[in-house]
């Protein structure tokens, strides 16, 4: 007699990888909507704690690009941008995508110094290490180097 198991999906994660003076953010999920979510997270992270973030005030955003890589670029620096005008953290996304287009939500609050002790100021996304791709168990990965 056999048993055969099936895995299950990897749980949503993000990550930081090791590049120089600068940051690499992954998102990695069961779908590429989640891995740029969870690459989202990852962007919170270098900044701050995202548990510390409260999801009070919503944004929305958008982008479009040729491909998956320069559309996970823009969606990071459109972030960077909203969190760099609005002085606000973000700690929940909700992201949709289409044909190379992105429509989004971002959850967050106002930056409290105190309460959030901000550790970087983030510039912008970087194409070093710039790479969306599905492995061959089905996972999404979404991630580049971030500008501190």
């Amino acid at each position: 007699m056999s048993t055969h198991t099936t895995a299950s999906p990897p749980v949503p994660r993000w990550e930081h990888f090791h590049h120089e003076a600068d940051v690499g953010i992954r998102g990695v999920a069961s779908s590429l909507e989640e891995a740029f979510e969870q690459a989202g997270l990852a962007l919170t992270m270098v900044v701050t704690d995202a548990g510390a973030v409260a999801p009070r005030e919503v944004v929305t955003l958008h982008c479009e690009a040729p491909d998956d890589e320069l559309l996970f670029a823009d969606w990071i620096n459109a972030l960077i941008y909203e969190m760099a005008t609005r002085k606000m953290l973000f700690s929940r996304f909700e992201v949709e995508l289409q044909n190379h287009s992105l429509h989004a939500r971002a959850w967050g609050e106002p930056v409290d110094r105190l309460r959030h002790q901000p550790a970087v100021e983030i510039k912008g996304a970087t194409y070093t290490e710039l790479k969306v791709w599905r492995d061959e168990e089905g996972i999404w990965y979404a991630q580049c180097v971030v500008d501190v």
